[in-house]
């Protein structure tokens, strides 16, 4: 029924992500029930929000929870914000399908993006650069590991393949799945992969890219891209590479090229609904090197909201409601703030710089102490949590914050 205004159901209101979906939604009119972990949960405070329930216990509850809000909503747009639940709720969408618009990808195409393998051999049918790649083999001898060692350039990053395939296995054997880890030489590198021979599996390793993180955003349907926006990592946390703490909506007239090689990949992957293409921009060389594919909506959306690119609106419009999506100019220059690991961040850099894993990293203290004071002055800055027109969120964070 195109055009028509149907209510929408969030799973996952804990977050700035979540958060940052409802008060669009909101915004625009739509009546929107949050599902939230906790009473702590920020989108609990959003005056945005119609009617917020707490999470049922277990993957079955979760159904039955989504099934009888359906019941009560009538047919309704159903968005979903980590990967976790997209692949529980995909276990499920035949079913879930007959009571909801289902506003993200289906499992075939989330496992796509999940597998970086998968991703990378897309990237290069299309020409987009990926940084030089090893993927031990899982039974491979210690031979092997030292021959494939000695190959790379140093520094390295480690990361999984695909973190939430290979999770259970590898805590099954007692070690950790590091999101990211740097090692600065081959015996480094040997003496991380060797506790990992027991589980049978080993992360991705990948040769150092130089620069920042640069994001781009867009939104899928049938081939065409919509919505595009970008953005560049100011900060991370922690500091050498991570989640976004502060960052810079950038103008479409740059990295032209790239966003076009973005768009060109995701048609690769037969991708359809939100999705963001991260890279590593180096500004000294002009190259940029793809880091992944993030088929959900991401850390960062307060800033592209609050910008002008509206991509909660927008899916809702396309995906839910079968509308063409709406022109939507966004203000670049725009900076956005996750207060917590920005502040963080700083303290690490102020007092524990010997703990920072990228050790090309340049770190200037009083810089850094300044700069993090002149963003509170800065006209153009905002923040995941704190805005002045729904000011319910944000103490109901401090209160949490105060709490532990």
């Amino acid at each position: 029924m195109t055009g028509a205004t149907l209510p929408a159901l969030v799973l996952g209101i804990d977050t700035p992500i979540g958060l940052a979906i409802v008060r669009d939604l909101g915004r625009h009119g739509v009546a929107v029930t949050g599902i939230a972990r906790s009473r702590g949960a920020v989108g609990l405070g959003s005056r945005y929000l119609a009617r917020g329930v707490l999470r049922a216990a277990g993957e079955a509850g979760v159904i039955a929870q989504l099934e009888q809000l359906g019941g009560e909503l009538g047919e309704a747009c159903l968005f979903a914000i980590s990967e976790g639940d997209i692949s529980m709720l995909n276990r499920h969408r035949a079913r879930l399908a007959q009571r909801f618009r289902l506003m993200f990808p289906d499992q075939r195409r989330m496992e796509r993006v999940l597998d970086k393998q998968q991703t990378y051999a897309a990237a290069a049918q299309v020409g987009v650069p990926v940084p030089r790649t090893w993927q031990p083999d899982g039974a491979a001898t210690p031979a092997a590991l030292a021959q494939g060692a000695a190959g790379l350039h140093y520094p390295v990053v480690l990361k999984w393949a695909d973190p939430n395939g290979i999770g259970p296995r590898v805590r099954a054997a007692g070690l950790a799945v590091d999101k990211t880890r740097y090692c600065h030489s081959a015996e480094e590198l040997l003496a991380y992969l060797a506790p990992y021979g027991a589980a049978g599996c080993y992360p991705l390793v990948q040769e150092y890219c130089a620069g920042y993180g640069l994001g781009q955003f867009m939104l899928m349907r049938d081939g065409q891209a919509h919505c595009l926006f970008q953005h560049r990592r100011l900060h991370e946390w922690p500091p050498e590479g991570g989640v976004s703490t502060l960052c810079e909506a950038l103008p479409l007239s740059e990295h032209s090229a790239l966003m076009a090689q973005s768009v060109a990949l995701l048609r690769a992957l037969e991708w359809e609904g939100i999705a963001m293409v991260e890279y590593r921009h180096d500004p000294a060389s002009g190259r940029s090197a793809l880091m992944e594919v993030n088929g959900r909506f991401w850390g960062s959306l307060p800033l592209a909201t609050a910008a002008g690119a509206h991509f909660p609106w927008q899916a809702y419009r396309l995906l839910g409601q079968g509308a063409a999506p709406e022109a939507s100019p966004y203000r670049a220059g725009l900076r956005c703030r996750f207060m917590v690991p920005e502040t963080k961040r700083l303290l690490r850099l102020l007092f524990r710089r010997q703990a920072v894993a990228d050790r090309r990293l340049a770190v200037r203290p009083l810089a850094e102490l300044l700069g993090y004071l002149a963003d509170f002055l800065r006209p153009s800055t905002r923040y995941y949590v704190f805005d002045w027109r729904d000011p319910g969120p944000f103490w109901r964070d401090l209160r949490q914050m105060l709490r532990r």
